[in-house]
């Protein structure tokens, strides 16, 4: 298995940096699992934390924009 992206490169998630944690995100601005992110369970429960920081800080969309038809 490959190893956590944030173990890797000896980061922890900081919801200033919203150019990683958007990496976490789906289209429609959902948090990826850890099964298909690949981080470890430490830093999946603080990128869970910081990503839900960043939204209420305005930082990150809560949802992404479909668009009325």
């Amino acid at each position: 298995m490959a190893k956590c992206f944030y173990c890797k490169y000896k980061l922890t998630p900081d919801y200033k940096d919203t150019e990683n944690l958007s990496k976490f995100l789906t289209s429609r601005m959902k948090i990826v699992g850890r099964e298909k992110s690949g981080v470890c369970a430490k830093h999946q429960r603080g990128l869970t934390k910081h990503i839900k920081y960043a939204r209420y800080l305005a930082l990150i969309p809560y949802t992404s924009y479909q668009g009325l038809r």
